[in-house]
């Protein structure tokens, strides 16, 4: 695509929830994800794709789809983070490519809260601004969203729908009630900033 320097292009890809679509521009730095767009019931992804990149045209290279590979091998359980210098986070606003940030750290099977975010950022008091970025967080299942709960362990909103949300959380091992909450002792204590290095441990949320 190297004469489509800054045409959109997307690629498609199965999932047990309904095809996803990597959105994706080639750059003289490589290729750069602008968007991973989720299903929703009743709203495909194909049309949802059409109504925000219409001048997007299909296509593929090697590095995408070795991306794309990563995320069909993610959704069917295996443990997988993907690097960040493969998004265009520079899209963002500044407080949301922290909040982004901050997201991508939580490891697999672990979960926090928005509130906890909020305090690891400095801005406690902080948790609706916190859930705004992540709802509008466009690189769901890259920065993993989902591992992210209300602080009375209700699941929230997510970009997917709350059943897959659910299902997400089930897959990493991170147990679900038939009310919706989670239960688990593995909440992620983000550590200090300059701490940055030590993992989590469990807590309350």
């Amino acid at each position: 695509m190297a004469d489509r320097m800054v045409q959109t292009a997307y690629l498609l890809l199965p999932s047990p929830f309904g095809p996803l679509a990597l959105l994706w521009r080639d750059t003289p730095a490589g290729p750069r994800v602008q968007r991973l767009l989720l299903p929703r019931e009743g709203n495909p992804t194909e049309e949802t794709l059409q109504i925000l990149r219409t001048e997007a045209i299909p296509g593929s290279c090697p590095p995408l789809a070795g991306l794309a590979e990563q995320i069909t091998r993610f959704l069917e359980g295996e443990e997988i983070v993907f690097p960040l210098e493969w998004l265009a986070l520079e899209n963002c606003p500044a407080f949301q490519q922290r909040v982004l940030r901050a997201e991508h750290a939580i490891p697999r099977g672990w979960v926090s809260s928005y509130g906890r975010i909020a305090a690891h950022l400095g801005v406690p008091g902080a948790a609706r601004a916190v859930g705004n970025a992540l709802a509008s967080n466009p690189f769901p299942i890259l920065i993993p969203c989902h591992r992210v709960v209300r602080s009375d362990g209700t699941l929230g909103g997510y970009g997917g729908g709350a059943a897959m949300k659910r299902a997400l959380l089930q897959m990493e091992g991170v147990e679900v009630s038939a009310e919706g909450k989670v239960v688990t002792e593995r909440v992620y204590d983000f550590p200090a900033p300059e701490k940055a290095a030590q993992s989590g441990s469990a807590t309350h949320l």
